[in-house]
């Protein structure tokens, strides 16, 4: 399933049916892709390559919506039926249109619901017979975009012929095949469109992440060479758990790193090279996993308070493995599918086990540290419990900020169904990287107590602060 599309912004048709409107409309539809888009850059006057002319301008960065080999294919009933010397005998339209210009599609502007245009609406000259009816837009008469496919005599293929449609403004644009006959019933639609923006084939969404991942990435290098040399500096005191953290450390630098360069190349090429991708999704299952134990052993008073975990540690071992293939399993379908491969539905599917397992980390490493803190108040250890006071505290912290997330992306969601606010959807996948992140340099302060990681906890938590603030105002500024 996951090998035969691993793509950017090129979407795939694979003899795919269109669906009937509804039972009021009179059309049929196929969603053929949405994404979030950048105007084309346009250069000042240079010397075209294919002219000579120096008045002529080019476009470095250009973005445009490219139809290749899409190729319609009716029933062999419906072509039967069809005149062979007829010239048109069947049409297919693809829409193009920006989220702002949907109520441009359909009759809404004429008080009906229809989608298709019926003889009534035509005789009143309001649009043609069998098109689908489209209110252009005053302000740029050549939107919403209309291309035209007919069916010749009694063929039953049609190709849409190959073109760019050249993308002149911001927004999220969303694409849609359509057709009014009911004799074409039962078409089907192959082939696929390429989607590119000015500076790459990344989705408009996806682009900013490729930019925080680079800087990930210089994070967790930093954090590894301050851990490394103070690792050096205490070798005699060095337990399992350090080893654990360095691990951690080194899997979170190797995932960001990896993600970086497959978004570089997936921006170059618009196609998700299976290994890098593949590698990708691993390393960040396994530090995925690896940091919940992690936080999990921590909290049980490991290398701290109890030198093992005793008979414990065949249930915190079942626990990650099950952990790992789960999150494993949803981030394959998430990053290997196509950009509109999987619904809702299916998607929660492979969600609701990686959450209802978190679940279970979260009641086991609070139930845990709340024991843990027991034994060090019956001990008197009040170096350790003012450290485990700590580390608590920040988890708490990290647990309502996890909550008030959530509630944001649902809220998020909810109110933006069409993905209008696409430019700034990139920072609900960062928070997560970035409280995994925060949580990591928590657990170092704790196993070193030294001054110079307190201070690289709080420079740190600043500057990303400051760079997701100066891009959130960069793009909201753009958009």
């Amino acid at each position: 399933m996951c090998v035969n599309g691993v793509r950017g912004s090129i979407h795939e048709y694979r003899n795919e049916g269109f669906i009937p409107q509804s039972n009021d409309s009179n059309a049929f539809f196929f969603h053929g892709g949405s994404e979030g888009l950048y105007a084309s850059k346009l250069l000042h006057s240079s010397i075209s390559q294919e002219t000579g002319n120096n008045n002529n301008p080019t476009l470095k960065g250009k973005f445009f919506i490219r139809f290749e080999t899409v190729t319609f294919v009716r029933t062999e009933e419906s072509a039967s039926k069809q005149p062979e010397m007829q010239q048109n005998t069947g049409l297919v339209e693809a829409i193009i249109l920006e989220v702002k210009d949907k109520k441009r599609i359909g009759g809404s502007f004429l008080n009906s619901n229809l989608i298709c245009c019926n003889p009534r609406l035509a005789d009143a000259g309001s649009c043609k017979l069998g098109e689908v009816i489209i209110q252009k837009n005053k302000d740029n008469p050549d939107w919403p975009k209309r291309i035209k496919t007919f069916f010749a005599g009694n063929n039953r293929e049609t190709k849409v012929d190959t073109t760019d449609v050249e993308i002149n403004s911001t927004g999220m644009y969303y694409l849609y095949f359509m057709f009014c006959d009911p004799n074409l019933k039962g078409t089907l639609i192959k082939g696929r469109t390429v989607w590119r923006n000015p500076d790459g084939y990344l989705p408009g969404k996806m682009a900013p992440l490729m930019t925080f991942y680079g800087f990930m990435s210089l994070a967790y290098l930093v954090l590894g060479l301050l851990w490394f040399l103070r690792f050096v500096q205490f070798w005699r005191d060095i337990t399992k758990l350090h080893y654990h953290i360095t691990a951690v450390i080194a899997l979170g630098m190797c995932e960001m790193a990896v993600w970086y360069f497959e978004y570089v190349n997936v921006n170059s090429t618009g196609r998700r090279p299976m290994g890098i991708t593949l590698w990708a999704v691993t390393f960040s299952s396994v530090k995925k996993t690896l940091s919940r134990l992690l936080l999990l052993v921590v909290s049980m008073g490991y290398g701290v308070v109890k030198p093992t975990l005793g008979g414990l540690t065949s249930r915190v071992l079942l626990l990650g493995a099950v952990y790992f293939f789960a999150t494993e399993a949803l981030e394959l379908v998430e990053h290997l599918g196509n950009i509109n491969d999987f619904s809702g539905k299916t998607k929660l599917f492979w969600v609701l086990p990686v959450a209802f397992l978190d679940s279970c980390f979260i009641l086991w490493i609070f139930s845990s540290l709340s024991r843990t803190l027991e034994k060090l108040q019956v001990r008197r250890n009040t170096a350790k419990l003012e450290l485990y006071r700590k580390f608590t505290s920040s988890l708490v912290a990290s647990v309502l900020l996890s909550i008030a997330w959530i509630g944001f992306e649902l809220y998020f969601n909810a109110t933006d169904p069409l993905s209008e606010l696409w430019q700034i959807a990139w920072i609900i996948p960062a928070f997560w990287i970035l409280l995994a992140y925060f949580l990591l340099v928590v657990i170092c302060i704790l196993c070193m107590d030294l001054g110079l990681f307190k201070k690289l906890g709080r420079f740190l938590l600043l500057w990303a602060v400051f760079c997701k603030m100066s891009r959130f105002s960069a793009y909201k500024a753009d958009f």
